[in-house]
């Protein structure tokens, strides 16, 4: 079990924002690849999700916090949302 408490809402997330088969959903884990490993997850789709991750969690997310390491897992990603959701609740 991932210590992440946002890692289910982070993967539902991105299997509605991307498309994504049940088949895919199943093999997500907080060690799954993102960018470059998902081929759904494009340019433009990034900036879906960044919009939707605002959108669902409350919260800005600034330019200079988004570089390849934000997606480079489904963990580093869900890793930066309950960061970014203490900040919000302190």
């Amino acid at each position: 079990m991932d210590a992440n408490p946002d890692l289910d809402a982070v993967r539902t997330l991105l299997v509605h924002e991307l498309g994504l088969s049940a088949a895919t959903a199943a093999t997500l884990d907080a060690n799954s690849g993102l960018f470059g490993d998902l081929p759904e997850l494009d340019s433009m789709a990034v900036a879906r999700v960044l919009t939707a991750i605002e959108d669902r969690f409350g919260f800005v997310i600034d330019d200079d916090e988004v570089d390849a390491e934000l997606f480079e897992t489904l963990g580093a990603l869900s890793r930066f949302v309950t960061a970014k959701r203490a900040l919000k609740a302190a």
